[in-house]
């Protein structure tokens, strides 16, 4: 059990300047964009399993940790949000155990785990003080999430970038709001101020932004996947399970180019997820995108693109706050 002293999860998200959590991109996210996001008010976040080889796990804890630590003792009026350490869960991801004993070591404040919810996992988060947050993709995995001792939950809807599911964001936010009243994130085409808004109105406490900062100077993507996320828009991205026994969204211009026709693509047998270890994979030049990306006109700072969604998020508030009785005009 968690002592009394250890932070509300509602507390730990205090320090946030925008309701927005970073969503941790697959290769993509790193140190340096993670300790971007934070210093400009967002949760930046990271999957476990793009520090390769394993050991790089503890460096990159470090270097987040006490980057972050500078960062606030510099700034006590406005420090930096916390960060998250995303987890697969999924049985073939034969590092878990391993990466999860680094995060509890250096004391990491959030997890975002997916693909399964494990009480384990929770129970060794909670114990070390943290907080969890699950992806979840229908109401009934939502249930499942916070019965195996999930915090709050991440509502991953269509849209989305990565493993993203089927439901309507107003569908999938009412039925969980029907029993759940606990922090909810909502994902799916998040890449606006107005979007971040939109999500608070139909229910969601925090919006989960993804696809932009792929298009962000600190990502960890080549200069060719930025322009691809500039240049495209919702007609680009194809959802298959194709590539990792899932189903995602992904780039169709990065599916060409590694020889496969995105309007022809094979289904998977799901029974062949994979996320071992450090195994390389075959499809790692294929793209992942949400929908979103017709919002994102260029590639910028991580600092920057968060100034421009905080604008358009306040000029959204101002708008609903100045409209009619329906509500904004």
């Amino acid at each position: 059990m968690r002592g009394n002293t250890v932070p509300t999860i509602r507390e730990t998200l205090q320090p946030l300047r925008l309701p927005v959590i970073a969503s941790p991109l697959f290769t993509i996210s790193n140190p340096r964009l993670v300790i971007e996001q934070c210093k400009a008010g967002v949760v930046g976040a990271m999957p476990a399993l793009n520090a390769r080889p394993a050991s790089q796990l503890s460096d990159w804890l470090a270097e987040i940790t006490e980057t972050l630590a500078a960062y606030n003792a510099a700034h006590p009026n406005a420090p930096a949000a916390p960060f998250a350490i995303n987890q697969i869960v999924h049985k073939s991801n034969d590092r878990l155990m391993q990466d999860m004993q680094e995060c509890v070591k250096f004391k990491v404040p959030l997890y975002i785990t997916s693909l399964g919810a494990r009480q384990e996992i929770n129970d060794m988060a909670h114990a070390s003080g943290a907080h969890v947050f699950h992806d979840i993709i229908s109401n009934p995995f939502a249930r499942k999430a916070i019965e195996k001792g999930a915090d709050g939950l991440i509502a991953v809807a269509a849209g989305a970038g990565g493993h993203a599911g089927t439901k309507s964001p107003f569908a999938l936010i009412q039925e969980i709001r029907e029993w759940f009243d606990g922090p909810l994130i909502l994902s799916g085409s998040m890449a606006t101020g107005k979007a971040i808004f939109a999500a608070q109105v139909m229910g969601a406490d925090y919006a989960y932004v993804g696809s932009a900062f792929i298009a962000t100077l600190e990502a960890r993507a080549d200069d060719a996947y930025k322009q691809a996320i500039v240049d495209g828009t919702s007609d680009d991205v194809v959802y298959s399970n194709f590539f990792t026994g899932v189903h995602g969204n992904y780039l169709a211009p990065s599916i060409r180019k590694a020889g496969y026709d995105p309007d022809h693509l094979p289904i998977s047998d799901a029974s062949a997820m994979n996320f071992s270890g450090d195994k390389p994979k075959a499809w790692k030049e294929i793209w992942g995108s949400g929908q979103g990306i017709g919002a994102v006109k260029k590639i910028q700072s991580t600092a920057d693109l968060v100034a421009q969604l905080k604008r358009e998020y306040d000029v959204a508030r101002k708008t609903w706050s100045l409209g009619s009785d329906d509500g904004p005009h």
